[in-house]
């Protein structure tokens, strides 16, 4: 079984339980304020299981499974199994944590501010599988598909502006910044990406 696949049903039965258990839930979300008070850094990482309802859970945990296994065996192929493992899950815990920093300092001061989700870990995977297969369609609703590129830069600048508006419930500075963490340590682990990512896109036609 991979990794993938063991994440999301950690993710998947750790939201359901939350979904139960008020207490859990309180004490894993992600509190800035709460967090700067009490040193609960816990937070940054446990609010990575934690899910809204089963549409939030789904969206994440469905986009994690079609991109996850992809970056988790290219991983697997440049640095072995056992190391490729440890690298995903950088990229992906990671990607959980790191998103969560540039919300904690906005919100650090806000008692009413929370937030959780897996989706700073999940746009890093994403991401880090732009940088592998540039050219790959990504298939929005499985009927606008476009190269994943072209995607990933829309999806950046939509999240940057998203983020500067606020106001819709929805953390796009963590989506924004989990997929540029991705993408950036996905690189410096993997250096000739570069190279391959550029020469994928020169090639690319769009009629071709």
């Amino acid at each position: 079984m991979s990794v993938t696949i063991l994440l999301i049903i950690l993710t998947v039965g750790i939201s359901w339980y939350a979904w139960k258990n008020h207490d859990l839930m309180h004490n894993w979300i992600f509190h800035p304020y709460a967090l700067a008070r009490d040193n609960s850094w816990h937070r940054f990482l446990t609010s990575g299981f934690l899910h809204a309802d089963f549409t939030h859970l789904f969206f994440n945990m469905f986009t994690l499974y079609f991109f996850g296994n992809a970056v988790e065996m290219t991983f697997g192929a440049v640095f072995g199994t056992a190391t490729g493992i440890l690298i995903y899950l950088l990229i992906y815990l990671g990607g959980i944590i790191v998103a969560d920093i540039p919300t904690y300092i906005k919100h650090r001061n806000d008692p009413s501010y929370r937030a959780l989700g897996a989706s700073g870990g999940v746009a890093s995977v994403v991401f880090s599988s732009i940088l592998f297969y540039p050219t790959q369609d990504i298939c929005l609703y499985a009927i606008l598909c476009v190269p994943g590129f072209i995607l990933g830069v829309l999806y950046l600048m939509y999240s940057y502006f998203q983020g500067k508006r606020m106001g819709d419930n929805i953390n796009h500075d963590a989506h924004f910044y989990g997929a540029a963490y991705g993408f950036i340590i996905s690189l410096a682990l993997v250096p000739a990406a570069g190279g391959m990512f550029i020469e994928q896109i020169s090639n690319w036609r769009m009629f071709g």
